[in-house]
């Protein structure tokens, strides 16, 4: 009976553990939400590669009216007319005690970069992800919310 119980339990921890991972960092797929609209307006994959994270869109929330594929005709350099889907527009995020800093993060509406830093809230189903010009003071945040 002990065996039995000491491997429910041994199991019960591994699945809290293999959730608690899953969810305790910002790798995975994100919602952002239009700060005017309020609306979905695309999703983006966090992906991780040698300690840094970078983000790309996935899917875009358009009207039927709208260009299905746009590109990103304010975007300077290499990015410049280059479809909107498949883009990164997070570069360089890493980890800074429990939030993320030192990044860029590209805005293709108006084809500007700048400086960014995250931060999880609500259990890792938010990121908080504040994109600005010299000090986070002078500067925006965006709350996105994971899709998966």
């Amino acid at each position: 009976m002990k065996k039995f119980s000491a491997s429910i339990l041994v199991g019960a921890l591994l699945l809290a553990s293999g959730a608690i991972a899953q969810t305790a960092g910002p790798v995975g797929l994100w919602k952002t939400i239009d700060d005017a609209s309020g609306k979905p307006k695309a999703l983006v994959r966090i992906s991780e590669a040698n300690g840094e994270l970078s983000g790309k869109i996935e899917k875009l929330f358009r009207a039927a009216n709208e260009e299905q594929n746009p590109v990103c005709v304010k975007c300077e350099g290499a990015k410049k007319d280059q479809p909107l889907i498949g883009m990164t527009i997070l570069e360089g995020l890493r980890p800074d005690g429990l939030d993320y800093s030192g990044g860029k993060i590209l805005d293709p509406d108006n084809g500007k970069v700048y400086k960014s830093k995250a931060a999880l809230t609500d259990n890792g189903k938010k990121l908080n992800l504040r994109g600005y010009i010299g000090v986070p003071l002078l500067g925006r945040t965006q709350t996105w919310t994971r899709e998966e």
